[in-house]
């Protein structure tokens, strides 16, 4: 839990938003506040709750989500061993039951039975409120203006059996956290310079796993300093010099989802990071620049703007695909990044890589980072009982 301390919540954010060095442990004694006094205007005395909010982002890699896009096991994975075994299952048996452990990690997957699952793990969670407001307040942006008092005090238990849903006094509060948290992906988490960063740092980790510079267990872990101490030491590179001098890779083609046509041609870019780093390398040589010196980045949230809430004082539930939709493709952009100034045309870019997702998928080679991660996947297993890792389905962040 200490080692959150040293993990900004936003990753490489700071270096576009110089006051987001906020960390994951703020954020995690965040949570836990926000439950209690939810809890509280509930009635309901749940301390397993308020322990799941305290250690919900425990697994968190260095730099947090950046990771996950290339492959590793997502943060609550990384999380099951920390919580089922070791000292922290220990002080939960002893203070909160004997299944206390396994109970309050199902409850961060979002797969439990308990009527306060919403709390923990839901399209309104706790968590989700308290990061929209924390972030958008230490980077110094207006858009993420939530009332916070006001959606708390409207959560009410509904339904037999009862979950966690909304009075129609609530509405307006959702409204505007469902349009702050779009704001915040367009304007902050998914700002250009930020995901140039991100792009710069996922393809740095990857390297340096298939050079062997670092393996799995160890990026567990490590903290962001404490990462790119080992990387300088064992891994020194021109990228490691560039984003620790912060001269980051410039735009040499962006685009919206929303005017790629079939934007799902592109989503290999997204879905397989080996394939993505071949085109990348490919497209160097053919700039005449170097592996690495191009990269390509187009982020996932297919999730970003999920809401299905049930409703007291209201007829039926709020589901809202098909605005969802519309500003998920508004929010998302296709980008490449280059160390160095290259002329790019824009159709025939676009044509090379569609027509490269539209190939069957190619082995992953042996070197990849994909198959790095697998080979160092037994590391996490090896680290708890029970078994092995399931990609399963995750909560929305």
């Amino acid at each position: 839990m200490q080692r959150l301390r040293y993990v900004r919540q936003l990753g490489l954010a700071h270096l576009v938003y110089p006051g987001a060095t906020h960390t994951r442990f703020e954020h995690a004694l965040g949570t836990y506040h926000l439950a209690s006094r939810t809890l509280e205007l509930l009635e309901q005395d749940a301390p397993l709750v308020r322990a799941a909010m305290l250690l919900h982002d425990i697994g968190h890699y260095p730099f947090s989500h950046a990771l996950e896009e290339i492959g590793a096991p997502h943060h609550e994975d990384v999380a099951r061993p920390l919580i089922l075994d070791g000292p922290v299952a220990a002080i939960l048996r002893a203070e909160l039951g004997a299944n206390a452990p396994e109970a309050l990690f199902a409850l961060i997957r979002g797969q439990s039975t308990n009527p306060l699952q919403g709390l923990v793990a839901g399209s309104l969670d706790l968590d989700k409120i308290e990061y929209l407001k924390r972030d958008a307040f230490m980077c110094g942006v207006p858009y993420g203006q939530i009332d916070v008092d006001r959606l708390i005090h409207a959560m009410v238990l509904v339904g037999d059996p009862p979950k966690v849903g909304l009075r129609e006094k609530g509405l307006a509060a959702l409204e505007s956290l469902l349009f702050a948290k779009y704001q915040m992906y367009r304007n902050v988490y998914w700002h250009h310079a930020v995901r140039s960063a991100t792009a710069m740092y996922k393809r740095l980790v990857a390297d340096a796993l298939v050079a062997g510079s670092i393996d799995l267990a160890t990026l567990t872990t490590l903290t962001d300093e404490g990462l790119l101490a080992h990387l300088g030491a064992r891994a020194p590179s021109s990228l490691l010099r560039a984003l620790r001098t912060r001269r980051l890779y410039k735009r040499a083609f962006e685009s919206p989802a929303a005017q790629l046509g079939d934007a799902d041609a592109f989503e290999w870019i997204a879905a397989d990071h080996a394939a993505a780093t071949a085109a990348e390398d490919q497209l160097a040589l053919e700039w005449g620049l170097e592996p690495g010196e191009v990269l390509l980045d187009f982020p996932a949230k297919t999730r970003m703007l999920e809401l299905d809430l049930p409703m007291r004082d209201w007829e039926g539930a709020i589901n809202l695909p098909s605005v969802s939709d519309a500003l998920y493709r508004t929010a998302r952009w296709l980008r490449l990044f280059v160390a160095r100034p290259v002329p790019v045309r824009r159709d025939a870019l676009l044509d090379q890589l569609a027509d490269r997702g539209r190939r069957p998928p190619a082995p992953t080679p042996p070197g990849a980072a994909g198959a790095s991660f697998r080979a160092n996947q037994q590391c996490l297993d090896d680290a708890r009982p029970g078994a092995p890792l399931r990609p399963d389905v995750h909560r929305a962040d």
